[in-house]
């Protein structure tokens, strides 16, 4: 295992602690290492139940991953609206969604070769 991926791996489980401190739901990872020309190497993508939980989502992700690795997103788009935010930790993207927008835009499919994980929740 690389130091880049090693990275990644503590920087994903940092932002999955975030999205379940505040219950974020139907957690998935996709691991877009192997198609070409991606942006990034990794999408986390959640939702929430509201603009309130989407906010509260992406703001327990900063403070989850300030905290502990002493890291910022390089942009966040979206929170003024709180539908859909995009936080972008540059190799790592997360997608922060209403449930009902997820739904609609379906990016899982849209990136169908990647492959996906995805994460139990407890709650």
């Amino acid at each position: 295992m690389t130091k880049k991926e090693a990275n990644n791996d503590i920087l994903i489980s940092h932002i999955i602690k975030g999205i379940e401190e505040v219950k974020g739901n139907n957690i998935d990872i996709l691991d877009l290492r192997e198609i070409e020309n991606t942006v990034c190497d990794y999408f986390i993508i959640c939702n929430g139940t509201s603009n309130t939980q989407v906010n509260a989502i992406v703001n327990s992700i900063q403070k989850t991953v300030s905290k502990s690795l002493k890291d910022k997103p390089w942009h966040i788009e979206g929170s003024d609206n709180a539908e859909w935010v995009l936080m972008d930790y540059v190799s790592v993207v997360v997608h922060v969604f209403q449930k009902h927008i997820r739904e609609f835009y379906d990016i899982e499919s849209l990136w169908g070769d990647a492959k996906s994980t995805s994460i139990e929740t407890n709650y």
